[in-house]
């Protein structure tokens, strides 16, 4: 369904949520249809961003999906955001938004943002950009007495299963020492004080599960 989206498995399963809860076949094929549909014309790649804002700039509006991340300018008294993909920096933000979702504030949040584009010849210094509207990505509310309750229909290897597809990963394709490896880097999101440190060239997949799975994962990373 990415289809070229680089977004975490969380904010696809969000889509995949507002579009496709049905148990209806054909809603869900058209959901699904929507969904890639909201990647393919509002998500934001990095080598297109120019593109995108040029939209910005002659429809006036745009809706994007990205990752935001919100500073204060104390100098000029306001908050201001920074979009990952499209590049642009220091776009004053309501302080509602702020105070209602302050992970904002801690590295940041995706969110479908609401732009609009508006040159003032007098005011030059200002930005032309505006945030107009801004709906945060979250992890939906999860009942874990139901995931207990639905873990009694699996076997053991059928939950592994479950958990990598969850990840992103297709289990299949993986060895069972693989499969539990996998499942190890899991370990400190579960177990309160547990410490995993992972050694290895970069580019191997270290931190993917850790960027995919939640947006309230904390990774350190050294290089």
């Amino acid at each position: 369904i990415k289809e070229g989206a680089n977004v975490p498995v969380y904010v696809l399963e969000f889509l995949l949520g507002q579009y496709c809860s049905s148990d209806d076949p054909q809603i869900i094929e058209s959901g699904v249809a929507n969904v890639k549909r909201i990647l393919s014309e509002n998500f934001v790649r990095p080598d297109e961003a120019q593109k995108v804002l040029s939209g910005l700039r002659e429809r006036g509006s745009y809706t994007v999906i990205d990752r935001l991340t919100v500073s204060l300018n104390i100098k000029q008294d306001r908050y201001e955001a920074d979009f990952s993909n499209l590049g642009i920096r220091c776009i004053p933000i309501s302080s509602n938004y702020v105070s209602k979702y302050d992970r904002l504030l801690c590295g940041g949040i995706w969110c479908i943002v609401g732009l609009e584009y508006e040159y003032i010849e007098e005011d030059k210094k200002s930005t032309p950009i505006h945030i107009v509207k801004l709906t945060p990505i979250q992890m939906p509310h999860i009942d874990m007495d139901e995931i207990k309750n639905g873990r009694r229909a699996f076997t053991k290897d059928e939950w592994i299963t479950v958990l990598l597809r969850s990840t992103g990963m297709e289990a299949n394709r993986f060895t069972n020492r693989e499969k539990w490896l996998q499942l190890a880097r899991m370990l400190p999101l579960i177990e309160n004080n547990f410490n995993l440190c992972e050694l290895g060239p970069r580019s191997t997949g270290k931190s993917h599960l850790y960027k995919e799975i939640s947006p309230n994962s904390i990774l350190v990373s050294g290089g």
